[in-house]
């Protein structure tokens, strides 16, 4: 089979891809035929090496998939012929075979593409587990995503309003990602220069209830300052490169928290938690509560600039390899 491969930690422009033999089965094993696979920051991370886990050389890149069964154990939820999303996880994603635990593999909708599909497990249950479980979103709250025109940021835009958000403020950096994000359902857009005091002006001074971070870098302290009373900064990543720190004598000032927000360590940490999403997230999606993501599609052939476009932050939107 084809796939985009890495045998050397020089970033994504070192990704190959190359034929290599099919994965073998295994006892509790979904054999997919992938169409389509999804990229995600940890992507770039791995292929220098500095993700936390380190797959042996040579791996396969991508961790999420969207394609059809073409074997299922006896008496799982999936069988062959299904169309249906997966986690691969860390590596093993963008191949043109994948084979995965059952409880990782979900039925796609039918209203929504493969090729949409490769782009929702990681970023759209990311978002999930950061409302619902660590921002305890309540109904009408206002929440504000910083990066709102990349893959986590639109995801926050297309699913926050179905989990209770009243108001969802985009912060972007061109007038160009304004328009994505206004096209993926953020109420208000602000740039990223000067976006504290446009968002002070936005709510009459009383700030926002939730912000979504998966930038970091020097803004952190800002989104302190931007919170209403009780509000909550989720900590999600580091896409900017460098990680803040908290002065821990402004969380009084307005009762403010600070939470971090791991979704792969929860996943990974909580059995059965995959599927309570899933069951919460997929009735949302199949009736339309939830946009599909619009995803930016490479093909195969073109897997290192899918993942460079991550890397130097001209992706918009979820990016997602087409594999067939």
């Amino acid at each position: 089979m084809r796939a985009a491969q890495v045998s050397k930690l020089e970033g994504p422009e070192a990704i190959e891809v190359v034929d290599i033999p099919e994965p073998v089965s295994y006892p509790g094993g979904v054999v997919i035929d992938v169409h389509a696979a999804g990229v995600a920051f940890p992507d770039v991370l791995m292929t220098r090496g500095l993700y936390q886990m380190k797959p042996e050389l040579p791996f396969v890149v991508g961790g999420e998939v969207a394609g059809v069964v073409r074997s299922a154990p006896e008496g799982a939820h999936v069988r062959a012929g299904d169309r249906v999303v997966a986690l691969t996880m860390l590596g093993n994603a963008i191949a043109e075979v994948a084979v995965t635990p059952v409880e990782m593999v979900f039925r796609l909708p039918d209203n929504i593409s493969l090729e949409a599909g490769a782009g929702i497990l990681f970023n759209d249950l990311t978002v999930h587990f950061c409302l619902r479980n660590r921002g305890r979103i309540a109904a009408g709250e206002t929440v504000l995503v910083h990066g709102a025109a990349g893959g986590v940021g639109t995801s926050t835009l297309r699913m926050a309003a179905a989990l209770g958000a009243g108001r969802v403020v985009a912060v972007v950096s061109t007038e160009e990602k304004a328009e994505v994000a206004r096209a993926h359902g953020a109420t208000d857009v602000v740039l990223s220069d000067g976006w504290l005091d446009a968002v002070k002006e936005l709510t009459d001074g009383r700030g926002v209830d939730i912000v979504l971070d998966p930038v970091g870098g020097d803004r952190f302290t800002d989104s302190i300052r931007s919170l209403a009373p009780a509000g909550r900064v989720l900590v999600v990543g580091f896409t900017a490169g460098d990680i803040p720190t908290v002065k821990v004598n402004r969380l009084l000032l307005k009762n403010a928290e600070v939470v971090g927000a791991g979704w792969g360590e929860w996943v990974r940490t909580h059995p059965g938690y995959l599927q309570e999403q899933w069951a919460e997230v997929e009735p949302l999606l199949a009736e339309g509560k939830i946009a599909p993501p619009r995803p930016a599609v490479y093909p195969l052939a073109r897997s290192a600039a899918a993942v460079a476009a991550l890397d130097d932050r001209t992706a918009t939107g979820k990016v997602v390899v087409a594999v067939r």
